[in-house]
């Protein structure tokens, strides 16, 4: 695929969200809902980032904290802290006969709007040298005077993310 076409693929609507003083986006189509904080049950011997699961609708979501998946300091939860509930792709691994897709919900800081980002406004992430790789990240937009960090959620999050969940008997329905 030239750049051109990767560049032009990226393009469209995106979700914006804060984590610390940064802004990311996420494409819009991977978004299935979006709400305020709600009771989530720990699940033992899950990485510190998994803060567990919440029933949403007879669906058990697990639930991670984008913070400290992305490394950064922890800050308390305010009420514009949020879960944004996603459709994220496993990688080709099928959870189900089904599927292979997996909704997964992230705390963010914070939402603030959704932007149509076009070709021009995307560029491809710098190099940062051997060792340090970011594939999650699609691209920067820059748009309105300010950077966005682009990123490709089905790289971001994954099932190593669940390590410890039993996805296959645990993450189907909700017992009531």
């Amino acid at each position: 695929m030239s750049t051109a076409t990767m560049t032009a693929a990226r393009a469209g609507k995106y979700l914006v969200f804060q984590l610390d003083r940064e802004e990311f986006g996420v494409h819009v189509l991977k978004v299935r809902e979006i709400m305020g904080l709600q009771e989530i049950t720990a699940v033992p011997q899950t990485p510190p980032y998994v803060k567990g699961v919440l029933n949403l609708r007879v669906k058990v979501v697990p639930v991670i904290d984008l913070r400290a998946k992305f490394g950064l300091d922890q800050a308390e939860y305010t009420a514009r802290t949020c879960i944004i509930v996603l459709e994220v792709v496993s990688g080709g691994r099928a959870l189900s006969a089904a599927a292979n897709s997996l909704m997964m919900g992230v705390i963010v800081d914070g939402v603030s709007e959704v932007l149509n980002i076009q070709d021009g406004e995307i560029e491809d992430p710098p190099e940062f040298g051997a060792g340090t790789k970011v594939p999650f990240v699609l691209g920067l937009a820059k748009v309105k005077g300010k950077v966005k960090i682009l990123l490709d959620i089905d790289k971001a999050l994954s099932l190593e993310d669940l390590t410890g969940m039993n996805l296959s008997a645990g993450l189907g329905e909700a017992h009531a």
